[in-house]
């Protein structure tokens, strides 16, 4: 496994690496960052300089003087507090990305946390040892972060090894302690962008596997279909001045390349449905609008968006507060890229319904080997018809949900995490449709007449799923297929 060095902000796709395992290191400089930062914090508590968070209460309660003595337990109390969060858990990728935005974002030097607590949270991630988040509660960020506070003080739970354990027996687990938390400590665990932020690299990752899926897919229904390939044709194709669709129909001329079963389709008729030829128009806006989305991401990523930040040196501090923690900019890439992935799916329904129609697939109906005793991969398609239908409702933008907290000191909220979690349930049901039409293209090739050969490219990905499937026969449930086909999209096509 590969290690990821945090030596500047990170990327998307970095942060999406050690969500799914990579090993995550800091550079002397960022440490050194970190300290500085630290110390001008002390500076303040010392001096007694006001600053939010440090030496006053939070939200509504921003007027609020906490003394010295009760600073330390403003920190735990904010943790204790903002620890609200309910429903089922996040996976473990998307609570490891969460960490890693958050160590991405203290790294900037600006929140004033002690070192020792980002090594806290890299020996858990070090460890695979991951808090217990619950999904859902936050409008914006808090909760979450909130919850992966708690074991880093012995709170809370986690999961390690395979069993759950409270945060005070997982510390003791991988060898650590629990912290005590310091000034502002509590402040800079709950505030921020991080969840939207690593939630939204891991989405990106995702989208960017579903979509390539996505061509391969459409490239096995295209043939099946016996569609006329001169829509791909790269002349044609360069009239609209689009990267991603160039890119997209490069890849579907590539996989189609040699394809006897197009070659004797040539010249059946003047055009494919839309669902066919305009297939690198869809996918390609797909990918041009990935591109825009990623840029958002990365500019999250170098932004510090911890409320207040610190700044100057211990002799002069400066504190500025703000309203980074807010993301607008981000939450509205999640609702583009839930829209984006939705549309991704919409069209391979579609294709679906032509491979099992047999008024337009030329095939037997319903891809059944014995119609009529057999119903093949009929009430399949209603599975992948109820799915677009439910990403068409998820795909409402969170960014306009608004709202008011904290007696209407936060009374406008961007709703930018719930957006990402939304994409990722977007692109749950995206890849169970997919994985339909892998399963459906398949079946198809099994019942062409002719024993005309199919293209390389295509013919590379129909043995991989027949290497673990038989052909279906009505002999078995098909969401048992669905399932082993989901977890073939889940890796990236060779």
């Amino acid at each position: 496994m590969s290690t990821i060095t945090l030596d500047r902000p990170l990327s998307w796709q970095d942060a999406a690496a050690v969500a799914d395992g990579a090993e995550f290191a800091l550079t002397q400089a960022t440490w050194q960052r970190l300290a500085h930062g630290r110390a001008i914090v002390e500076a303040i508590v010392n001096r007694g300089l006001l600053a939010y968070g440090v030496n006053t209460g939070v939200g509504a309660l921003c007027n609020v003087l906490v003394d010295r003595p009760q600073q330390r337990q403003l920190s735990r109390n904010i943790i204790m507090s903002h620890a609200v969060g309910v429903g089922s858990p996040l996976s473990v990728g998307e609570t490891r990305a969460i960490m890693v935005a958050a160590i991405n974002n203290y790294a900037h030097g600006r929140s004033g946390v002690r070192p020792t607590l980002v090594e806290q949270m890299l020996a858990l991630l070090a460890h695979d040892c991951i808090p217990e988040v619950p999904s859902l509660g936050s409008v914006g960020y808090i909760s979450h972060m909130a919850h992966i506070a708690l074991v880093l003080i012995g709170e809370g739970f986690a999961t390690y090894q395979g069993r759950r354990l409270t945060g005070g027996q997982a510390l003791v687990a991988i060898g650590r302690e629990p912290l005590v938390l310091e000034a502002k400590e509590g402040l800079s665990l709950v505030n921020g962008s991080p969840c939207v932020t690593g939630l939204a690299s891991l989405a990106l990752a995702r989208a960017s596997r579903l979509a390539d899926w996505a061509d391969v897919i459409a490239a096995m229904t295209f043939e099946n279909l016996r569609g006329q390939p001169v829509a791909f044709d790269a002349v044609s194709l360069s009239l609209r001045a689009s990267p991603g669709m160039q890119e997209v129909g490069g890849r579907l001329r590539a996989l189609l390349d040699g394809s006897a079963i197009l070659a004797a389709a040539t010249g059946r008729q003047t055009q494919d449905p839309l669902s066919l030829r305009a297939v690198p128009h869809v996918h390609g806006a797909v990918r041009d609008a990935m591109d825009t989305i990623g840029t958002t991401i990365n500019l999250e990523l170098a932004s510090f968006t911890d409320n207040p930040a610190v700044m100057g040196t211990p002799e002069a501090p400066r504190v500025y507060s703000q309203a980074h923690a807010v993301a607008p900019g981000i939450g509205l890439a999640m609702d583009q890229l839930g829209i984006a992935v939705a549309e991704l799916a919409s069209m391979a329904e579609r294709r679906i319904d032509r491979l099992v129609n047999p008024l337009v697939s030329g095939l037997p109906p319903f891809l059944a080997a014995d119609s009529g005793v057999a119903s093949g991969f009929m009430i399949a398609q209603y599975t992948a018809a109820s799915l677009v239908s439910r990403n068409r409702r998820l795909a409402s933008p969170a960014s306009l949900d608004g709202g008011i907290t904290s007696a209407l000191q936060e009374d406008h909220l961007t709703h930018a995490t719930p957006a990402a979690l939304k994409a990722h349930d977007i692109l749950d049901n995206a890849e169970h449709i997919l994985a339909i039409e892998l399963l459906a293209a398949t079946q198809a090739y099994d019942l062409q007449e002719g024993g005309l050969a199919r293209a390389s490219g295509t013919d590379r990905f129909y043995q991989s799923v027949r290497a673990l499937l038989p052909p279906y026969r009505d002999d078995r449930p098909l969401s048992g297929d669905i399932v082993l086909a989901r977890s073939i999209l889940r890796q990236k096509p060779q």
